[in-house]
């Protein structure tokens, strides 16, 4: 039996409140979003602001619904940074009401309805972002070249009103373009092999930087990854989740990658492109819905990370993210029960610790 020596009460209270930490994470959020409206122009600004807003709204409305004091809700932070999570994880020049859609369905369905901040089972931006996926797939998966605020031929004000608020205008077939990740899918799906499909798109400096077609904030690799450091020095978030998802996932397609690499991207591809990082670092670490413990974060990790590569690959979209995390976000009840944290004044496996006094 251990033993171990109290000299006063284990009651250390920590500096970090919910407030600093959803403040700290929308800091480490500002270069992804800068970089994504600068890329996309004033239609992805638009989308932002409605979408950011119209979060805060459903939030004031459920807060006041349910006879609590509003400021306060709003003031932790936790609206703006569902609404800037939801808005990274949408197509750039999406029209208004799926911004406006989303919010609900993130504040109200998936959170409000659980009973608020820390009571939600299910990531809020990502349940969102499936049921808009699953209802709306048109409107989730057209993409645009990047056409950013300096680029003669992008769209000025007028035009960008009408990309958000009205009907899409003729120009926008001229820019639409899949993501990475789905004009691999298709062009693999009519038998080209992943190199062809490949020499068509980007090169990986273009990936690794975002001057990439897709998600508003997933396209930068690197900024995401600078985010994502400063959340770690800050201890906003622990290292244990981003490595072991990524790691999965590389694992998963350098093997299938080198069983066959006409059919299956390599593990640079599948990190640097899609929402990988940005799952990693800013959507499954999301302490409500993960794990407890470390052991039970790791699990979740590569349960993150394989179902990502799985749904990817034989799935029916070419992105699996969000429903790989959902479905983690599940099993996080599970997890908790099997491998909880060590009790204080316990060994983990439950006996009593001897405490002794010190002179």
């Amino acid at each position: 039996m251990s033993t171990a020596f109290l000299k006063s009460g284990p009651f250390l209270h920590g500096k970090a409140s919910t407030s600093t930490s959803m403040a700290l994470v929308l800091i480490a959020l500002i270069p992804t979003t800068g970089y994504g409206i600068f890329l996309f122009g004033r239609p992805a600004l638009l989308l932002c602001a409605v979408t950011m807003v119209s979060a805060l709204i459903f939030e004031a409305l459920c807060v006041a619904a349910m006879r609590r004091p509003v400021l306060p809700c709003l003031m932790d932070g936790s609206a703006l940074l569902t609404g800037v999570l939801l808005v990274l994880s949408l197509p750039p020049w999406a029209p208004w009401w799926i911004g406006v859609l989303g919010s609900a369905l993130a504040i109200v369905v998936a959170k409000q309805i659980f009973g608020g901040l820390g009571q939600n089972v299910f990531n809020p931006a990502m349940m969102a972002r499936v049921a808009l996926l699953i209802s709306f797939p048109l409107d989730m998966t057209t993409f645009v070249k990047p056409l950013g605020l300096t680029d003669p031929g992008a769209p000025g004000w007028l035009d960008s009103l009408r990309i958000t608020f009205m009907p899409q205008p003729a120009f926008f077939d001229a820019v639409s373009s899949a993501s990475v990740l789905g004009h691999i899918r298709t062009e693999t799906g009519r038998g080209v092999s992943v190199a062809d499909a490949l020499s068509s798109l980007p090169d990986l400096n273009a990936m690794f930087f975002g001057h990439t077609a897709g998600s508003l904030g997933e396209t930068s690799a690197a900024l995401i990854l600078l985010g994502g450091l400063f959340l770690l020095a800050t201890r906003v978030i622990r290292w244990h989740i981003p490595l072991a998802m990524i790691a999965t996932i590389a694992a998963f397609a350098a093997t299938f990658h080198a069983i066959d690499p006409k059919v299956y991207s390599s593990a640079t591809v599948h990190v640097l492109s899609g929402a990988t990082m940005m799952g990693a670092f800013f959507i499954a670490t999301d302490p409500v819905t993960s794990p407890s413990s470390t052991r039970g974060r790791i699990v979740f990790a590569i349960g993150c990370g394989a179902l990502t590569y799985i749904i990817r690959t034989w799935g029916g979209f070419p992105e699996g993210i969000a429903f790989a995390v959902l479905l983690m976000n599940a099993l996080t009840p599970l997890i908790d029960r099997y491998l909880r944290p060590r009790i204080h004044g316990r060994t983990r496996k439950g006996a009593a610790i001897t405490v002794e006094k010190r002179a």
